[in-house]
C-alpha cells in the first residue's frame, strides 16, 4: 500500500497543470533529462528526442523507415569519380531567429567540425560527428543554394551518415552569438521552436509558424523527465502524459492491455550480442566459438528476459536493413553438436573462462544480468566454466575496447541504417586494434575486411549487396560473435495522439502527430 501510495504521490508531482494538458499540447514522458540540444554534440538518446523537433538536415529517413529522402536539399548528384557531393537546398527556408538559409549555413554547421581555422571550430565535443564527416575533405559554397562536399576516397555510406542526427544545420547567427553555450540554446529549421530547459524537469518547444513544410498540428511540445518507469507508467494511464518512454517489458504488457492506450512497434536497427575474443589461444579455432553459439538456446532467452519484444539474431545487423543476408542459416540451438566441437577442438575443459556482463541496460539488452546468468547455465551444460565478471560502465567500455576480456556482452543501435556501420565499424580488421578498438572480438579477417572496405568504394547498390551479403557468411562462418537478439522499437502513447511516426531508430520529429 505505501509503494502505491508513494507511486500515486510521484505522478501528482509530474502532473502538469491543465492549461499544458490541452489538445493543442503533447505532454512526452521520458525517462531523464537531455544532456545538450546541439545535435552534433549528442551521444544520448533524451539530447536527441528534443533536438531533432528543432533542427533539421540535409537530408533525413523516413517517418516510419531508414530510407534517406531529401529535407533541407532537394536534391543531390555525386561526380563520376565518386568523391564529389553536390547537393541544391531548399529556398524560401528560415531559422528560427529569422534569419534565412543558405549554403552558408551548411558550410559553417560542417566547416565548425573539420576546420581548425574556421571561427566556430571547437564550439562543442565533436568526437561522434567528424565520424560522421570522416573522409569529407573540403566544404565549398558554390552559390547561395548549392554547396558541394569532397571526401579523400569515394564512400558511399556518406549521405546515410549525413541523415543522422550528427549532422545538423544550425543558424550562423546563433553559433556566432552564443559559441560554446549553442548547445543550450538550440535556434535550427524544424517543426518547434526552443523555448525554454528546467534541467532535470522539462524542455517546452512550440510550433514554428513559418516552417517551410507547414505549421505543424501540435502548438507545443513538453518533454517531461520522469525517471522512474513505475511513475511514468501511472502518468500514462491516468492519462496526465501522452507518451510514456522506454518502458520496460513489463509495463508494455500492462500498456496492451488498456483499451485508451496504443503500443506501436516497429522492427529495429539494433543488435546485441556476444563477443568471443578471438586473440586469446583457448577462442582462436572457429569450431570453439561455433560450439558456443550452438550451445545457446536464444529463443529461450527471447521468450523470458525479452518478452517476445526481440526476434532471434544470426547476423551483425538485424533484416530491417538492406544488404541482410536471410540466406544464412542459423546456429541450431545443438547441445550435442557444441560439445562434438568442443572436442573436436581439442578444447581445455578445465580452463575457466570470463563472460563480462554490462552493468547497465540497454535496448538490445534489457537485462544484462540475467542474460549473463542463463549463457553461463548454457555452457556449464557443454561442459565450458564460466565466471561472470563486472565493471562499472566506463571501465567495462575502456577495458573491452582494449581486448582483455574473454566473452563480453555489447551491442549496437545503428543510427544511419547503413551495413557499413556494423560490418566495418564492428568487425573489420582496421578497428580492431588497441587500445580503442570497436571490434572487441578483436577478430582479424583480411578477406572480409577487404569486401567490406570495398563496398565503402561502390555506389551501385546491388553490388554493394553482394560485397555485404558475402561478408555476413565469412562472419557466420568464422563466428567471432554470438548474435543474441535485435529488439522491436516500442513507443507508447495514448489513443487521443494521432498520427504517431516511429522510425527503427525510435527517433522521430513529430511535425504530423496532432491530438483528438
Amino acid at each position: 500500500m505505501k509503494t502505491f501510495v508513494s507511486l500515486l504521490v510521484a505522478v501528482m508531482m509530474f502532473m502538469p497543470s491543465l492549461s499544458m494538458a490541452a489538445s493543442d499540447t503533447l505532454i512526452w514522458g521520458r525517462g531523464g533529462d537531455s544532456v545538450v540540444l546541439d545535435l552534433a554534440q549528442a551521444t544520448d538518446g533524451e539530447s536527441i528526442k528534443a533536438g531533432i523537433q528543432v533542427f533539421e538536415n540535409l537530408v533525413k529517413f523516413g517517418d516510419n523507415s531508414m530510407d534517406v529522402e531529401p529535407q533541407l536539399a532537394e536534391s543531390w548528384e555525386i561526380s563520376p569519380d565518386g568523391l564529389t557531393w553536390t547537393f541544391h537546398l531548399r529556398k524560401g527556408v528560415k531559422f528560427h531567429d529569422g534569419t534565412d538559409f543558405t549554403a552558408q549555413a551548411v558550410y559553417d554547421s560542417f566547416a565548425r567540425i573539420i576546420d581548425k581555422d574556421h571561427p566556430f571550430y571547437g564550439y562543442g565535443k565533436w568526437k561522434y560527428l567528424s565520424l560522421s564527416l570522416k573522409y569529407v575533405s573540403n566544404i565549398e559554397i558554390i552559390d547561395d543554394f548549392t554547396v558541394s562536399l569532397t571526401t579523400e576516397m569515394p564512400y558511399a555510406p556518406l549521405i546515410n551518415n549525413l541523415a543522422l542526427w550528427l549532422c545538423p544545420i544550425l543558424s550562423p547567427k546563433a553559433m556566432a552569438e552564443y559559441k560554446d553555450q549553442i548547445g543550450m540554446h538550440p535556434v535550427g529549421t524544424g517543426p518547434f521552436k526552443f523555448v525554454e530547459w528546467v534541467k532535470d524537469d522539462h524542455i517546452t518547444m512550440v510550433r514554428n509558424e513559418d516552417y517551410w513544410g507547414g505549421a505543424p498540428k501540435l502548438k507545443k511540445i513538453v518533454l517531461k523527465s520522469i525517471p522512474e518507469t513505475a511513475t511514468r507508467l501511472m502518468a500514462l494511464q491516468s492519462g496526465t502524459i501522452d507518451i510514456a518512454d522506454d518502458l520496460d517489458p513489463d509495463a508494455i504488457t500492462l500498456v496492451k492491455k488498456q483499451k485508451d492506450l496504443v503500443v506501436k512497434e516497429n522492427a529495429s536497427v539494433n543488435v546485441g550480442y556476444i563477443a568471443m575474443n578471438t586473440s586469446k589461444p583457448y577462442l582462436a579455432d572457429p569450431r570453439i566459438r561455433q560450439a558456443i553459439n550452438h550451445a545457446v538456446d536464444k529463443n529461450i532467452l527471447i521468450q523470458t528476459l525479452f518478452q517476445g519484444l526481440a526476434i532471434p539474431a544470426k547476423n551483425p545487423f538485424a533484416p530491417s536493413i538492406w544488404s541482410y543476408n536471410d540466406e544464412i542459416e542459423p546456429y541450431a540451438y545443438d547441445p550435442a553438436k557444441a560439445k562434438e566441437l568442443l572436442k573436436e577442438a581439442g578444447f581445455d575443459f578445465g580452463r575457466e573462462i570470463e563472460l563480462w556482463a554490462m552493468p547497465v541496460s540497454r535496448a538490445y539488452m534489457p537485462d544484462p544480468v540475467k542474460t549473463a546468468e542463463l549463457i553461463q547455465a548454457y555452457l556449464s551444460a557443454v561442459g565450458v566454466k564460466v565466471k561472470i565478471v563486472r565493471y562499472d560502465w566506463g571501465t567495462y567500455l575502456s577495458k573491452t575496447s582494449n581486448g582483455e576480456h574473454d566473452l563480453c556482452m555489447l551491442g549496437w543501435l545503428g543510427g544511419n541504417a547503413d551495413p557499413d556501420n556494423f560490418l566495418y565499424g564492428l568487425l573489420s580488421a582496421d578497428t580492431a586494434q588497441t587500445p580503442g578498438a570497436s571490434n572487441v572480438a578483436i577478430w582479424k579477417n583480411a578477406e572480409f575486411t577487404d569486401l567490406v572496405k570495398k563496398a565503402q568504394k561502390t555506389f551501385d547498390k546491388a553490388k554493394r549487396t553482394d560485397l555485404y551479403k558475402k561478408a555476413q557468411v565469412i562472419a557466420h562462418d568464422e563466428a567471432p560473435w554470438v548474435p543474441i537478439a535485435h529488439t522491436k522499437v516500442v513507443r507508447c502513447f495514448h489513443n487521443r495522439v494521432q498520427d504517431v511516426p516511429l522510425r527503427p531508430n525510435g527517433l522521430n520529429s513529430f511535425e504530423m502527430v496532432w491530438k483528438k
